[in-house]
């Protein structure tokens, strides 16, 4: 019960962040923090159907799924992608418009002819 917490306050931290901020970069990376939280509450929810690894060594303990952390690794994978598109983003905006600001970027676009 408590590390489901712990996600959801790590996810909430992150839609905090971005919302709140205006800085594109801090906005990038509440989004990796957004990503981390989900692929921490799917790990730990991957790992309470058994006790041990997923090994063959002739037991009948329950094995613990390995495919939530399988599509977990695709994750993380697909999220450093994300994060590293948007940073690219974020520093071509920087270079048009010299500024990181959301808000200031948004007006400078509706202004443009």
């Amino acid at each position: 019960m408590i590390p489901r917490l712990l996600c959801g306050a790590i996810l909430l931290t992150g839609l905090a962040g971005l919302v709140w901020n205006r800085n594109l970069i801090k906005k990038v990376a509440a989004l990796s923090v957004m990503n981390s939280a989900v692929i921490l509450l799917f790990v730990l929810g991957g790992s309470e159907t058994g006790i041990r690894s997923p090994i063959l060594t002739g037991t009948d303990l329950p094995v613990v799924d390995p495919l939530p952390q399988a599509l977990m690794l695709t994750a993380i994978v697909v999220g450093v992608a994300v994060t590293a598109l948007a940073l690219v983003l974020a520093v071509r905006l920087h270079e048009r418009f010299g500024t990181l600001d959301s808000r200031e970027i948004e007006e400078r676009i509706r202004d443009e002819p």
